[in-house]
């Protein structure tokens, strides 16, 4: 078994693993560290269950995840049942600020408006991405730039060495107008998402760039 095949049983076993989702029928195929995820389950959350799992693998250090959402006849809505479901939802979410839109097309969520913070727009999409029938969300939100504090950088540079999830050491950060750009190397796929997500909560900043690069580390070796 060549490393490929093995971090592809890995992940496969990590999914298998995780009581968030039922993983009978996704497939995963593995090149170089870069993991695919085809199939299909059950609902949204159960997609992001499938790609969670994956991050948390050593060795993995990009996903593509294609698994289509197949809601079974129980959990089937209709859109306007969905949108009603949307606005009440995002209505009491604390977090979410007034003015927020979700617009449904064929199970899709496209939420639209206008926040303060990358904060506020990634809780409306948590508002709604596990809804009984949501296939999918797209996050139209846009951040309306806010005053960004002089020391933006280093206050982004010391909430990433808090993060008992990440290794700091690695990752440099810049930020102009409200713009915070990330390189550097970390371990793992999950550590970016991580590191990002933690640039985003920052105040002041409107976007992302996120630049790091896994250092991928195999989790086995190849048997004979």
């Amino acid at each position: 078994m060549n490393a490929n095949e093995q971090l592809r049983d890995t992940v496969m076993d990590e999914l298998a693993w995780d009581m968030a989702l039922d993983a009978s029928a996704v497939g995963v195929a593995a090149q170089d560290g870069v993991v695919t995820l085809m199939g299909h389950v059950r609902s949204y959350a159960e997609k992001r269950a499938a790609e969670k799992a994956a991050r948390r693998v050593r060795g993995v250090v990009a996903i593509a995840n294609e698994i289509e959402v197949r809601p079974p006849g129980p959990m089937r809505r209709d859109d306007i049942d969905i949108a009603t479901q949307a606005a009440r939802v995002l209505r009491w979410t604390v977090g979410v600020p007034v003015g927020i839109t979700a617009a449904v097309s064929n199970g899709w969520v496209t939420l639209e408006g206008t926040v303060r913070s990358s904060a506020q727009r990634r809780a409306a999409e948590r508002a709604v991405r596990d809804l009984v029938g949501v296939r999918g969300v797209t996050n139209a939100i846009r951040v309306k730039p806010v005053a960004q504090p002089l020391d933006a950088e280093q206050q982004i540079r010391h909430a990433l060495e808090r993060s008992a999830q990440l290794q700091a050491d690695d990752i440099v950060v810049r930020v102009h107008d409200g713009r915070a750009t990330l390189s550097g190397t970390v371990r793992s796929w999950s550590e970016l998402i991580e590191a990002e997500h933690t640039a985003r909560a920052a105040p002041g900043i409107t976007d992302v760039d996120n630049r790091l690069t896994v250092v991928s580390v195999p989790a086995l070796q190849p048997t004979a």
